[in-house]
């Protein structure tokens, strides 16, 4: 499957499949819809980043706080929920290395499956990003898949001077300036200092992810107070703009929630889809953060 309309398709199915099977009350055809949909979580991801929508006459790049709101050995757990079906876990978690003689940052994400779904179907993804303490611009990326029976594996570098990437798999490309990866842009996103926006106003943000460049703009909502596990909390409200299709019916049918406060940690992601219905991200533990999370009464 090389091109993008295949893409599009097998992810638009597996995402059907899980609404079929949020559906059902038997977890065996719940089970069984899962192991008969062989297709790779990845290329859902692929897609979303082709759903994000580019105005450049809408995009600023606003000042960022380096070092101001994570600490080495912060870690971080997510869960994965559809429904009332638990897809798997999702850990980030950062810690200190060297590469090139220089003292950086090392962002690991993983994302796997767990109990029956992972005997199945079992999914362990693993992203890592050795990127710069300032200016959280990566070095070195690395991409590690298995799903299933399939696995991919790829290493990217990145040279700030010439403004180029070299990926094992697919060799050199030009890319634009300041480009980041999939974890560091996490990290990057934490670090803006949103004082400085007003509501509606877009951030914009390129990422070279699966040997590709995806460019794409965030456009910040405001503050809103949302329920967690934890309690109340005070957010930052971040809508990915993304284009209307098959996939998303509005332009803000990607949230992301960042506490208000100086951790800026992402509490909850929710994704909207057409006839599929909420997937959500949840934050359920946070470990070695710079400070505890603030409850409103």
């Amino acid at each position: 499957m090389h091109a993008n309309r295949n893409i599009t398709q097998f992810a638009y199915e597996w995402l059907c499949f899980c609404n079929q099977s949020a559906k059902t009350k038997n977890n065996s055809v719940v089970y069984s819809n899962i192991r008969k949909m062989n297709t790779r979580i990845s290329f859902l991801l692929i897609l979303v980043f082709k759903s994000f929508c580019i105005d450049a006459q809408e995009i600023f790049t606003p000042p960022v706080k380096p070092g101001s709101t994570f600490k080495v050995g912060e870690f971080l757990t997510y869960q994965i929920r559809y429904g009332f079906i638990v897809g798997g876990i999702t850990t980030l978690s950062l810690d200190e290395a060297v590469f090139d003689n220089k003292a950086v940052f090392h962002a690991q994400a993983i994302g796997q499956t767990t109990g029956m779904a992972n005997a199945i179907y079992g999914v362990r993804d693993v992203y890592e990003s050795w990127f710069d303490k300032k200016t959280t611009l990566p070095y070195r990326q690395v991409r590690n898949i298995k799903e299933g029976h399939y696995t991919n594996y790829n290493e990217v570098t990145y040279n700030r001077k010439n403004n180029t990437v070299n990926s094992k798999l697919s060799g050199i490309h030009k890319v634009p300036e300041k480009i980041l990866d999939l974890t560091s842009t996490f990290y990057y996103l934490r670090q803006i200092d949103f004082s400085k926006l007003n509501e509606d106003d877009v951030v914009f943000v390129n990422m070279f992810f699966a040997d590709e460049i995806f460019p794409f703009r965030l456009r910040y909502k405001g503050k809103e107070i949302i329920h967690t596990k934890f309690g109340k909390i005070s957010c930052l409200k971040i809508c990915p703009v993304v284009e209307v299709g098959r996939m998303f019916k509005a332009k803000d049918d990607l949230t992301i929630w960042f506490t208000d406060d100086e951790m800026r940690l992402p509490v909850l992601v929710r994704m909207d889809i057409s006839m599929v219905g909420s997937v959500l991200l949840k934050l359920i533990k946070y470990e070695n953060t710079i400070s505890s999370l603030i409850v409103q009464n």
